[in-house]
């Protein structure tokens, strides 16, 4: 097991090395002028020549590519002051450290990541389970159904609904907002539930039908059938045999769900006007801060890597002929 860890730890390290590298050189390929861009639009001669020396951008591309992925293990040294490891480069617009940025924000992202995947999970897979387990009755049609219906509806169609129902309209609530979990657990609650919810929405359908189809599979399996030909009890087989086995498929659409959200729900946050790692992505492509677009692909293309590497754990766990492969 150990040794299958490591194997996919060593493959981890060299994709998000390659993944550094292709960022790097694509937008260092770009026709626009970095030190241009960090200007401004009225910039003197001399003003541009001084940021360009600062950004390190009269250096040999050679030189530059090293000092940006040195930068992420040891640190860089700015103008401004010493960037630590992992440094991802100063934002061109606001002048912070980018890491520092996607820090500040990612507390918010990973509260609406952590409280959709609690509702779609609970929600979805059980209702899914339980359709399935409940196949061909009302129970089985009504969840179908619902959950064909949900996964019709989009964030950007359904948060504004539900923005105006409960907060412009009825007034029982108060504008999605972020409060820092350690300050108030109630008030991150509050403030985030709405986004939570609606977010969880199109999963919890999708999660419903995935975890009903799966189930209905293993049912099927021999080693199931064997189980029930023995005289076993319905609901031991059910949990015993087949339910640990229809997990593999929704662990294997979870790690990147989650991978997905921690990366950026770009809709969700753009939707409740919300300051995280997706509204800092927009930003960064809007006011063409090259520095910050990069830092936010390399930290979601890591949570990615980090995810792939936790369902292959989880995999390995639940069925160990994957250790083999």
């Amino acid at each position: 097991m150990l040794q299958f860890i490591l194997r996919r730890l060593v493959g981890a390290v060299v994709t998000l090395f390659l993944i550094g590298a292709a960022t790097f050189f694509l937008f260092v390929a770009a026709p626009s002028d970095y030190a241009s861009l960090a200007c401004g639009k009225d910039c003197s001669p001399q003003r541009l020549e001084e940021i360009r020396t600062a950004l390190g951008l009269n250096l040999p591309i050679a030189q530059q590519f090293w000092d940006f992925m040195s930068g992420i293990v040891t640190g860089r040294d700015f103008p401004q002051g010493h960037c630590a490891a992992p440094c991802l480069g100063q934002s061109f617009y606001s002048g912070d450290m980018v890491w520092a940025t996607i820090m500040d924000r990612f507390p918010l992202t990973l509260s609406l990541t952590l409280g959709a995947i609690v509702v779609f999970l609970t929600v979805g897979v059980g209702t899914g389970m339980l359709a399935a387990y409940r196949r061909g009755t009302l129970v089985d049609k009504i969840a179908t159904g619902s959950s064909m219906v949900l996964s019709s509806f989009q964030i950007y169609f359904l948060g504004p609904i539900v923005l105006l129902i409960f907060v412009y309209s009825t007034g029982w609530v108060e504008d999605p907002k972020y409060v820092p979990f350690t300050e108030s657990p109630f008030g991150w609650l509050a403030g985030l539930w709405i986004p939570m919810v609606v977010m969880a929405t199109i999963f919890t359908a999708q999660y419903t039908r995935m975890a009903r189809a799966s189930l209905i599979e293993q049912l099927a399996e021999e080693h199931v059938r064997t189980a029930k030909a023995k005289g076993m009890p319905k609901r031991y087989v059910f949990f015993r045999y087949a339910w640990r086995g229809s997990l593999i498929p929704i662990v294997t659409v979870l790690g990147i769900d989650i991978s997905a959200l921690l990366g950026g729900g770009v809709v969700t946050e753009l939707t409740f006007s919300l300051q995280g790692i997706g509204r800092l992505a927009v930003d960064g492509a809007t006011t063409k801060d090259l520095p910050l677009t990069m830092g936010v692909m390399l930290f979601g293309a890591f949570f990615i890597l980090l995810l792939n590497i936790l369902v292959d754990i989880v995999y390995a766990w639940i069925d160990p002929r994957v250790r083999l492969s």
